[in-house]
């Protein structure tokens, strides 16, 4: 059997799947993020271990955690956690969507101009290495106690096993990574004021890079000396669990941000429309991503700061109606940059905005809204990544907010695309991490030789895509109605960016 870890943004996940795929147990715990002033976005991550202890312990009193032989570890990508020599936390952990590093951005743009060969990407906000730029500018002397920086799930990875490590996809996004060749740049991290000795070990997503500690292993009822992996940034990994590994395929994923996620077997850029360019979590696999910084959370924000009500209960309400009834003048229009924005805009200021609410208008009429206006930035994403000339016909859905059929279908008529929704959609990042870990784990017994298990599956038996459950065709009338409202849509988002 084998483990899967999903570091997320609002909570920690973990799945325990057999040599099959099929999913034996699963537990999570409650993550909460910190926004101390305007731009900031932070966690604090001694709650990244604890909500790992709790989902753990959870699991060891079922029957299935005893018999797991390797680890793998996903996680929100680009968050700054910033250790000393006794690898304590100097500062809160930075994360993603934090926009505080503007400023930054332009300096090391600047100084090392050729970093959008380097990287393939528009320095941004979110991303680590500013991050790190900002610290050594505003605080010298937090900044001159920093011994090591990881990303989130790696500093999960350093209380698992002791080892300061991380993979291709997950490093990518700092904007430290050569994507190309695959290794740190050292004129980028030099950049930023740190040496290649701040930097973790490099690994491709399905090696080992340690082992579980033996107190750990005791402590939780499991096997000594289980392989920790070294999985992928979340979104990477969401892919493989949606069996996302050939060229060409393409997957959407609703959680807290949003991604629309293509796979490449060649390193290319797109970086003039804001579109990522990232190594995959599989040796000799890259891909291109489009993302918005809110998606499913602007539901939760409506739902929950707003409104004060139950999401699903809301939801429900939604979902018993026909899409046409919200086809009407009562709708108002929802930009969705509620922590900014990335492609194709790349503007961490920009803001969210209900627009045309009226007398009649009531809270699901908003509602609606929210659901369509993310689903038209997704679309702006989508033609930012397929101007670039790759495309996907067929995209899976994944994430906690894929399971709503009615957002779902909204999706795969507003972008014009075939939508899959399958089995497991909303574990994808942690499915995918538990994928990573059985290649891993069969690769190490096939090298020594040792228990090769009979009829050991190959790579693609591993990274199958979920069965579908459900399959969404685009409505050729709703979308020329959509075509009309995302005109809109645009037009208030360039005659407002600079309002505020």
């Amino acid at each position: 059997m084998y483990l899967g870890i999903d570091l997320g943004t609002s909570g920690v996940k973990v799945i325990i799947i057999n040599r099959h795929g099929e999913l034996l147990d699963a537990a999570s715990a409650p993550l909460t993020v910190n926004r101390p002033q305007a731009l900031f976005s932070e966690q604090d991550p001694a709650q990244w271990w604890s909500a790992l202890n709790m989902a753990m312990q959870q699991l060891s009193e079922g029957p299935h955690l005893a018999q797991v032989c390797s680890i793998g570890l996903s996680g929100q990508m680009h968050g700054a956690t910033m250790l000393d020599e006794n690898d304590q936390a100097v500062y809160p952990a930075i994360l993603w969507n934090d926009g505080r590093s503007q400023a930054q951005c332009v300096a090391l743009e600047a100084s090392v101009k050729n970093s959008r060969d380097i990287t393939g990407n528009i320095m941004m906000p979110g991303f680590t290495a500013p991050k790190l730029l900002w610290m050594k500018e505003h605080h010298p002397k937090i900044f001159a106690q920093i011994n090591k920086v990881l990303l989130p799930k790696d500093y999960l990875r350093l209380l698992l096993s002791g080892d300061y490590a991380s993979d291709m996809s997950d490093s990518a996004g700092t904007m430290w990574l050569n994507i190309a060749e695959r290794k740190w740049d050292e004129s980028l991290i030099k950049a930023c004021g740190l040496s290649l000795s701040h930097m973790p070990a490099l690994f491709e997503g399905s090696q080992i890079t340690g082992f579980l500690l033996p107190e750990l292993s005791k402590k939780w009822g499991m096997a000594k000396a289980i392989p920790i992996v070294a999985g992928g940034g979340d979104n990477a990994a969401g892919a493989i669990g949606a069996g996302l590994i050939e060229p060409g395929q393409g997957m959407l994923s609703l959680g807290t941000s949003g991604v629309y996620f293509v796979v490449s077997d060649q390193y290319s850029a797109s970086p003039e429309n804001a579109v990522h360019s990232f190594c995959h979590a599989l040796p000799m696999r890259w891909h291109l991503m489009s993302v918005l910084l809110s998606a499913a959370s602007c539901i939760q924000w409506f739902a929950e700061s707003i409104l004060e009500q139950d999401i699903g209960v809301l939801m429900a309400s939604l979902e018993s109606t026909e899409i046409e009834a919200f086809h009407c003048q009562d709708t108002p229009y929802f930009l969705p940059y509620l922590s900014g924005e990335r492609t194709p805009h790349n503007n961490p200021v920009a803001k969210g905005m209900f627009f045309g609410l009226r007398h009649t208008t009531t809270k699901l009429h908003m509602l609606y809204a929210v659901l369509e206006g993310v689903s038209f930035a997704f679309a702006d994403g989508v033609d930012a990544l397929h101007g670039s000339g790759t495309k996907a016909s067929e995209v899976s859905l994944i994430g906690g907010g894929a399971k709503s059929p009615f957002w779902r279908q909204m999706l795969a008529d507003v972008l014009n695309l075939t939508m899959v929704y399958r089995t497991g959609g909303d574990v994808g990042p942690a499915l995918g991490a538990a994928r990573l870990a059985q290649i891993a784990y069969l690769q190490s017994v096939e090298r020594v030789g040792a228990n090769k298990p009979h009829n050991a599956p190959t790579l693609s038996d591993i990274c199958y895509a979920p069965p579908i459950q459900q399959k969404h065709l685009a409505n050729g009338t709703r979308h020329a109605h959509y075509q009309i409202r995302r005109g809109v849509f645009q037009r208030l988002y360039q005659q407002t960016k600079d309002l505020l």
